[in-house]
């Protein structure tokens, strides 16, 4: 089945998106766009169905424990490592691939969206893959030190949406940080 792959990040100016295990604003919460992060990964478009988040075991841990897994959503965690899935998790897989086949093949009936949300090596498989594919990044407008990188968006693979439904157009801020919302899609 050929379905849409989502990836959703939010990035600093130089593609950073974490330090040392944690989002590079942190402690800074910025409660606006997590809880776009969330509306768009939770709410699925099918009654009856939910959304599944893909992640890497680094992003998985990286999520505080009480958050896990996050509510709403089918996760799977991504790791060569692990011979079960991490405590909370659903389900496990060895890589990317597997964990697609695990969704149309196994999980097929009870999904609706697939989200990539991390780590980079993840991003980059999801963005390298055929098919469509849509981005959905969080530009924000301050730099911050970072450790880890989202991988550069190629303008000859994705256009910038002019606009997106249920994707705010205008600046945001939150405590003192602006950020803008924007969703590329494959071309």
């Amino acid at each position: 089945m050929s379905r849409i792959l989502n990836g959703i990040v939010a990035v600093c100016p130089d593609l950073g998106m974490g330090n040392n295990g944690h989002l590079p604003w942190h402690p800074v919460r910025l409660g606006n766009e997590f809880a776009h992060f969330r509306k768009m990964t939770a709410t699925s478009s099918v009654k009856g169905k939910q959304n599944v988040v893909i992640m890497g075991r680094k992003t998985w841990f990286s999520i505080p424990e009480k958050n896990r897994p996050l509510s709403n959503r089918i996760n799977i965690v991504l790791s060569r490592e692990c011979k079960a899935p991490p405590a909370g998790a659903h389900y496990l897989a060895a890589d990317f691939n597997s964990a697609l086949r695990l969704v149309d093949v196994e999980l097929a009936e009870q999904v609706d969206q697939v989200w990539v949300i991390g780590g980079s090596s993840v991003y980059k498989e999801l963005m390298e893959r055929p098919g469509t594919r849509r981005i959905y990044v969080t530009r924000i407008l301050k730099q911050f030190v970072c450790d880890t990188f989202f991988p550069e968006i190629s303008p000859e693979k994705y256009r910038l949406l002019p606009e997106f439904p249920e994707v705010p157009q205008e600046l945001q801020e939150e405590n003192g940080i602006q950020y803008r919302f924007e969703v590329y899609e494959s071309i």
